[in-house]
Protein backbone atom coordinates (compact mmCIF):
# COMPACT_ATOMS: atom_id res chain seq x y z
CA UNK A 1 0.00 0.00 0.00
CA UNK A 2 2.93 2.56 0.62
CA UNK A 3 4.04 2.37 -3.06
CA UNK A 4 0.38 3.13 -3.98
CA UNK A 5 0.26 6.63 -1.46
CA UNK A 6 3.14 7.38 -2.85
CA UNK A 7 2.07 7.30 -6.16
CA UNK A 8 -1.01 8.88 -5.48
CA UNK A 9 1.14 12.22 -3.95
CA UNK A 10 3.52 12.04 -6.97
CA UNK A 11 0.54 12.26 -9.53
CA UNK A 12 -1.13 15.49 -7.13
CA UNK A 13 1.91 17.03 -6.56
CA UNK A 14 2.24 16.72 -10.74
CA UNK A 15 -1.08 17.75 -11.47
CA UNK A 16 -1.25 20.94 -9.06
CA UNK A 17 2.57 21.81 -11.08
CA UNK A 18 1.22 21.29 -14.54
CA UNK A 19 -1.72 23.39 -13.54
CA UNK A 20 0.73 26.05 -12.51
CA UNK A 21 2.52 26.07 -15.85
CA UNK A 22 -0.21 26.49 -18.25
CA UNK A 23 -1.75 29.02 -16.25
CA UNK A 24 1.34 30.83 -16.45
CA UNK A 25 1.27 30.53 -20.27
CA UNK A 26 -2.12 31.91 -20.33
CA UNK A 27 -2.39 34.93 -17.77
CA UNK A 28 0.71 35.14 -16.33
CA UNK A 29 2.35 34.54 -12.81
CA UNK A 30 1.10 37.31 -11.09
CA UNK A 31 -2.31 36.35 -11.89
CA UNK A 32 -2.59 32.86 -10.93
CA UNK A 33 -4.35 32.51 -7.71
CA UNK A 34 -4.72 29.64 -5.76
CA UNK A 35 -8.23 28.89 -6.44
CA UNK A 36 -7.30 28.81 -9.98
CA UNK A 37 -4.36 26.04 -9.24
CA UNK A 38 -6.90 24.06 -7.62
CA UNK A 39 -9.67 24.62 -10.06
CA UNK A 40 -7.39 23.47 -13.13
CA UNK A 41 -5.42 20.40 -11.14
CA UNK A 42 -9.11 19.44 -10.00
CA UNK A 43 -7.96 19.04 -6.06
CA UNK A 44 -9.65 20.21 -3.18
CA UNK A 45 -8.42 22.68 -1.29
CA UNK A 46 -7.11 20.70 1.79
CA UNK A 47 -5.52 18.53 -0.85
CA UNK A 48 -3.49 21.62 -2.24
CA UNK A 49 -2.52 22.61 1.44
CA UNK A 50 -1.49 19.05 2.43
CA UNK A 51 1.24 19.24 -0.45
CA UNK A 52 1.87 22.73 -1.04
CA UNK A 53 2.02 26.37 1.48
CA UNK A 54 0.63 28.26 -1.53
CA UNK A 55 1.49 29.08 -5.02
CA UNK A 56 5.33 30.02 -4.57
CA UNK A 57 6.10 26.83 -3.19
CA UNK A 58 4.57 25.14 -6.29
CA UNK A 59 6.39 27.47 -8.56
CA UNK A 60 9.65 26.81 -6.67
CA UNK A 61 8.97 22.65 -6.92
CA UNK A 62 8.69 23.51 -10.64
CA UNK A 63 11.75 24.98 -10.85
CA UNK A 64 13.62 22.45 -8.84
CA UNK A 65 12.38 20.50 -12.12
CA UNK A 66 14.34 22.61 -14.67
CA UNK A 67 17.33 22.38 -12.27
CA UNK A 68 19.91 19.56 -13.56
CA UNK A 69 21.56 17.21 -11.04
CA UNK A 70 23.85 19.51 -9.79
CA UNK A 71 27.22 18.25 -10.03
CA UNK A 72 29.99 18.19 -7.50
CA UNK A 73 31.94 21.70 -8.30
CA UNK A 74 35.40 21.02 -10.02
CA UNK A 75 38.79 22.40 -10.63
CA UNK A 76 38.70 19.53 -13.24
CA UNK A 77 37.60 20.27 -16.71
CA UNK A 78 36.08 22.63 -18.61
CA UNK A 79 34.72 25.99 -16.99
CA UNK A 80 30.99 26.04 -16.94
CA UNK A 81 30.95 21.81 -17.55
CA UNK A 82 27.19 22.22 -16.60
CA UNK A 83 25.92 24.34 -19.77
CA UNK A 84 25.55 21.76 -22.17
CA UNK A 85 23.30 19.60 -20.39
CA UNK A 86 21.33 22.70 -18.77
CA UNK A 87 20.61 24.04 -22.22
CA UNK A 88 20.10 20.63 -23.53
CA UNK A 89 17.88 19.87 -20.86
CA UNK A 90 15.81 23.41 -21.15
CA UNK A 91 15.37 22.34 -25.07
CA UNK A 92 13.47 19.02 -23.32
CA UNK A 93 11.51 21.57 -20.78
CA UNK A 94 10.92 24.31 -23.07
CA UNK A 95 7.37 24.62 -22.02
CA UNK A 96 7.86 24.70 -18.35
CA UNK A 97 10.81 26.86 -19.15
CA UNK A 98 8.90 29.34 -20.96
CA UNK A 99 6.45 29.66 -17.89
CA UNK A 100 8.85 29.93 -15.39
CA UNK A 101 11.37 32.35 -17.40
CA UNK A 102 9.45 34.11 -19.96
CA UNK A 103 8.08 36.64 -20.39
CA UNK A 104 4.77 35.62 -18.72
CA UNK A 105 6.82 34.42 -15.46
CA UNK A 106 7.01 36.85 -12.41
CA UNK A 107 9.67 38.54 -10.84
CA UNK A 108 9.63 36.03 -7.70
CA UNK A 109 10.55 33.35 -10.50
CA UNK A 110 13.25 35.09 -12.06
CA UNK A 111 15.19 35.76 -8.87
CA UNK A 112 14.57 32.18 -7.86
CA UNK A 113 16.30 30.99 -10.81
CA UNK A 114 18.82 33.68 -10.59
CA UNK A 115 20.02 32.03 -6.92
CA UNK A 116 19.86 28.87 -7.85
CA UNK A 117 22.21 29.70 -10.96
CA UNK A 118 24.86 31.99 -8.91
CA UNK A 119 25.32 29.33 -6.42
CA UNK A 120 26.28 26.88 -9.10
CA UNK A 121 28.38 29.34 -10.94
CA UNK A 122 30.17 30.46 -7.39
CA UNK A 123 30.66 27.14 -5.97
CA UNK A 124 32.33 26.35 -9.65
CA UNK A 125 34.74 29.13 -9.11
CA UNK A 126 35.65 29.06 -5.66
CA UNK A 127 36.52 25.41 -6.83
CA UNK A 128 38.59 26.48 -8.96
CA UNK A 129 40.62 28.49 -7.27
CA UNK A 130 38.44 32.26 -6.55
CA UNK A 131 38.59 33.89 -3.31
CA UNK A 132 34.88 34.76 -1.65
CA UNK A 133 34.92 38.33 -2.31
CA UNK A 134 32.87 41.29 -3.74
CA UNK A 135 34.84 40.88 -7.09
CA UNK A 136 33.87 37.12 -7.21
CA UNK A 137 30.35 37.70 -6.90
CA UNK A 138 30.14 40.95 -9.81
CA UNK A 139 31.99 38.05 -11.84
CA UNK A 140 29.18 35.69 -10.80
CA UNK A 141 26.86 38.24 -11.42
CA UNK A 142 27.97 38.20 -15.03
CA UNK A 143 27.46 34.76 -15.54
CA UNK A 144 24.90 33.98 -14.50
CA UNK A 145 23.45 37.67 -16.39
CA UNK A 146 24.73 36.13 -19.81
CA UNK A 147 22.90 33.20 -18.99
CA UNK A 148 19.88 34.36 -18.17
CA UNK A 149 19.33 36.49 -21.04
CA UNK A 150 20.34 33.47 -23.59
CA UNK A 151 17.64 31.32 -21.72
CA UNK A 152 14.83 34.23 -21.88
CA UNK A 153 15.32 35.39 -25.04
CA UNK A 154 15.37 31.80 -26.61
CA UNK A 155 12.35 30.61 -24.38
CA UNK A 156 10.58 33.72 -25.50
CA UNK A 157 11.34 32.82 -29.35
CA UNK A 158 13.33 35.78 -29.69
CA UNK A 159 16.12 34.05 -30.90
CA UNK A 160 16.50 30.56 -32.72
CA UNK A 161 19.17 28.29 -31.41
CA UNK A 162 20.08 24.99 -30.58
CA UNK A 163 21.42 23.68 -27.09
CA UNK A 164 24.98 23.71 -28.33
CA UNK A 165 24.90 27.13 -29.76
CA UNK A 166 23.80 28.64 -27.12
CA UNK A 167 26.51 27.21 -25.11
CA UNK A 168 29.14 27.84 -27.74
CA UNK A 169 27.71 31.67 -27.49
CA UNK A 170 27.69 31.63 -23.40
CA UNK A 171 31.54 30.37 -23.84
CA UNK A 172 32.62 32.26 -25.97
CA UNK A 173 31.31 35.62 -24.02
CA UNK A 174 32.15 34.61 -20.74
CA UNK A 175 34.53 32.09 -20.50
CA UNK A 176 38.14 34.67 -21.45
CA UNK A 177 36.85 36.90 -18.85
CA UNK A 178 36.61 34.21 -16.29
CA UNK A 179 39.59 32.76 -16.88
CA UNK A 180 41.71 36.10 -16.55
CA UNK A 181 39.76 36.57 -13.36
CA UNK A 182 40.98 33.02 -12.13
CA UNK A 183 44.66 33.36 -13.45
CA UNK A 184 44.97 36.08 -10.87
CA UNK A 185 44.55 34.10 -8.18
Amino acid sequence: MPGNVDRRVRRTRQAIKRALVELILEKGYESVTVTDLIDRADVGRSTFYAHFDGKQEVLFANLDEITFLRPAASADGPLFAFSPAMFEHVREQRRLVRALIGRRSGRAVMAHGERLLHALVRDELLARGARASTSLDLVVTCVVGALMALLTRWADGEITATPAELDLAFRAAVTPGVEAVLAQV
